[in-house]
């Protein structure tokens, strides 16, 4: 099933986080420079928002019931909200480290152990980030995409900061490492935004995106033989669910069992398309034809 598939890849992200956060906070005391704490802080941030992933992966795996009619698929939205907000918070404190280094310079060593341990960490990062992604796209699950994309700007950040603190430490100019800080926290920052713009989206009930779009109506329009035309179609996601809503105009004369064979036709056909979906079809007469929408092939 894909909702188990979703939950085991969501609790191997906190297994993953654990690890990558335990290598950060080593390569952080072996150098103690604030750069690679900043990295550690942000890691901390990933085993909470790969946490809360998981909820919110079994939350909208939970069936339609009395009270929630539609299901709980927007629960990982809201999940990706959280975790937007959890990466700005992390941001913060990153900046706040930051500014004191700024105010009174940390002396840090470039242990080679230490860097070792920050690059396996960024290595692990970037496999486990492309997995997030790609099955969070198969298996429609804005979760687990939002973690991929967050664990995305780690590795970025950790190979900059990775990068500036060899170069601090050949230049022996401290100030490069607060400042590698801040702009690691900038990056966060952009990211976070970006994250919680595209989840309230969800929220929203934004349209599924154009080709997607255009994908039904060419569907709609190449198997509704028998009808005149539909208009009115709506679309959204809600998690891995699509909801699909049109009005199809038929004749004034077709039998209401000839118009339920048209649309378990059209039903079957867009599900071959997108899948799962909700579909929702309001069938009706000639009269009520906009001349517009979608003709019927």
């Amino acid at each position: 099933m894909p909702i188990d598939r979703v939950q085991s890849i969501a609790a191997l992200s906190i297994l993953l986080g654990l690890i990558v956060l335990g290598l950060k906070f080593l390569a952080w005391w072996l150098t103690g420079s604030v750069a690679l704490y900043s990295d550690a802080l942000e890691s901390v941030v990933n085993v909470v928002t790969a946490a809360v992933a998981l909820l919110a992966v079994r939350g909208s795996a939970k069936p339609a019931d009395a009270g929630h009619p539609w299901g709980h698929g927007k629960v990982e939205y809201f999940s990706a909200v959280a975790v937007g907000v959890l990466i700005v918070v992390a941001a913060l404190l990153i900046l706040g480290e930051a500014w004191a280094a700024f105010r009174a310079p940390r002396p840090f060593e470039a242990d080679p152990l230490g860097l070792l341990a920050n690059a396996l960490a960024a290595v692990l990062n970037g496999i486990w980030c492309t997995i997030l992604i790609r099955q969070g796209r198969r298996l429609r699950s804005p979760a687990l995409i939002a973690d991929g994309r967050h664990l995305l700007t780690d590795i970025l950040s950790s190979a900059g900061v990775l990068a500036g603190v060899l170069l601090a430490a050949a230049t022996g100019w401290t100030l490069l490492d607060p400042a590698l800080a801040a702009l690691v926290a900038l990056v966060i920052l952009w990211s976070g935004w970006q994250l919680i713009r595209d989840s309230v989206g969800g929220l929203m009930d934004v349209a599924v995106p154009d080709p997607l779009l255009a994908r039904i109506r060419e569907v709609i329009a190449a198997n509704a033989e028998g009808a005149i035309e539909a208009h009115d179609l709506r679309t959204r996601h809600a998690g891995p669910m699509t909801f699909v809503e049109f009005h199809l105009v038929v004749p004034g004369g077709m039998s209401v069992s000839e118009a339920h064979d048209i649309c378990d036709r059209l039903e079957r056909k867009i599900r071959e398309t997108v899948e799962p979906a909700h579909i929702a079809i309001h069938v009706e007469p000639e009269d009520k034809a906009k001349h517009a929408g979608i003709v019927v092939l």
